[in-house]
């Protein structure tokens, strides 16, 4: 089900680079990744050091073996593979697989369709700092679930307020359209409030 109205990131594996894979990450996980990431498909030894890896416990492979398996790069999508590595480093504070996870279920691919866990996985996302790669996109993906009402209470002020945090300027003009001058200084007052609560950490 795809959304007319409002403007959705992009799950595409340049995306994701931007992004800390998580506690465990280094900067060599994100450099085998960049070069990874470059092959329209991948070969078997890819799969298997991504496996390697993954088995390992390191999140950022996780998620690149489970974005392979949605995407099909391995030469044909397994959404329940996808789901199965998505969930592993989505349980360990993976933002870009806590994004993908919420993307699941939000379409009901390799899992039932639910927008309240989708929400969920969106906002696990979305409170990491700073805005990038999944956390940006759980940001946008929660304010179109408020725009909606689906997982979540339909909330024009909530919607704006995850936008502005994602600096969604498309999705955050049409939400600001549906609202009062009030509502609009609520979600502002919302918005500097949360970033009070989660301040990027210096060197972080």
């Amino acid at each position: 089900m795809k959304r007319a109205i409002a403007v959705r990131f992009l799950i595409f594996p340049l995306l994701a680079l931007a992004t800390r894979a998580g506690p465990q990450a280094t900067h060599s996980t994100q450099a085998a990744s960049a070069s990874i990431a470059q092959n329209p498909k991948w070969t078997e030894a890819d799969r298997k050091a991504l496996l390697a890896k993954s088995e390992r416990g390191d999140t950022g492979s996780q998620f690149w073996l489970g974005a392979a398996y949605e995407q099909g790069w391995f030469g044909k999508t397994d959404f329940q593979e996808a789901v199965k590595w998505f969930r592993r480093a989505a349980a360990r504070g993976n933002a870009d697989a806590q994004n993908s996870l919420g993307q699941m279920y939000e379409y009901g691919e390799g899992v039932e369709q639910n927008y309240i866990l989708a929400a969920k996985w969106y906002r696990k996302a979305a409170d990491h700092v700073p805005n990038l790669g999944g956390a940006g996109q759980g940001r946008n993906n929660l304010g179109l679930l408020y725009m909606e009402g689906l997982g979540v209470p339909k909330n024009y002020v909530q919607a704006y307020m995850w936008f502005k945090l994602a600096s969604t300027e498309t999705n955050l003009a049409y939400a600001k359209s549906r609202m009062t001058p009030a509502q609009v200084l609520e979600a502002d007052r919302m918005a500097m409030e949360w970033k009070n609560h989660h301040p990027e950490r210096r060197g972080s």
